[in-house]
């Protein structure tokens, strides 16, 4: 399994992790972070391949990847 982490107040909502998601699994939350901006959130029902695109095109490296046993 899985485990997408977001650090939602680190991101400053540029979507290139939702444009380069190949399932779509990451979407712009409207909910607000900490400096006033639409952060990205992880479908938790999706079924992630793990590709670690999303970690690669963040600039900010917001997004970590993890496998669960």
């Amino acid at each position: 399994m899985i485990k997408i982490k977001i650090d939602q107040d680190k991101c400053k909502g540029c979507l290139l992790c939702v444009n380069f998601c190949p399932r779509g699994l990451i979407k712009k939350s409207p909910k607000l972070n900490k400096q006033g901006l639409n952060f990205v959130e992880f479908d938790l029902q999706g079924d992630c391949s793990g590709c670690l695109q999303c970690a690669v095109i963040c600039p900010d490296c917001c997004i970590e990847v993890y496998k669960s046993e």
